[in-house]
């Protein structure tokens, strides 16, 4: 029988857990708060071409309306001043649609900004936000007071024969 010392065993088990804890420790928190807000929300269905960066904006912008975050909203505004009166409208505008199927059309380049169509399902309406660098390089929208336009109910697609 081999018998292995109790030093050797406490050391063999220590390791690896003080390894596991010290790699968690250096884990990125915004990371983590993107993966956290992934697993908690919708899937947010996407076309065109977006680069990680305004998909990643476009996905919070989303999410916070969601949650009605009016704090979260007006933190993604590129621009200067207090956005949280365009964050409380955008959030009474779609807060409650942002919980259901949304899509995101990506359109035009995307090294500088990119103009994003979002399509609410539950109220039938699209907004256009534009995605942009903005402070300490992080990307984030143009937060203006929002314009829905209706989209119009046509009846169902025709068949072929």
């Amino acid at each position: 029988m081999i018998m292995i010392s109790t030093r050797r065993r406490t050391a063999a088990l220590t390791i690896p857990l003080v390894l596991g804890a010290a790699l968690t420790g250096c884990a990125d928190d915004k990371h983590l708060d993107y993966l956290t807000d992934y697993s908690n929300h919708r899937p947010l269905r996407v076309t065109g071409y977006p680069s990680t960066d305004s998909l990643e904006a476009v996905q919070k912008v989303v999410w916070r309306l969601a949650d009605g975050d009016v704090d979260g909203l007006a933190a993604l505004n590129t621009e200067g001043g207090d956005a949280r009166p365009a964050a409380r409208a955008w959030i009474k505008e779609y807060g409650k649609a942002a919980r259901g199927e949304v899509s995101a059309d990506f359109e035009e380049d995307f090294a500088l900004r990119q103009s994003v169509v979002l399509h609410f399902t539950g109220p039938s309406r699209t907004e256009e936000i534009t995605a942009r660098p903005g402070p300490h390089d992080t990307w984030g929208v143009v937060l203006v007071n929002p314009e829905p336009k209706d989209v119009k109910k046509s009846g169902p697609a025709p068949t072929t024969r």
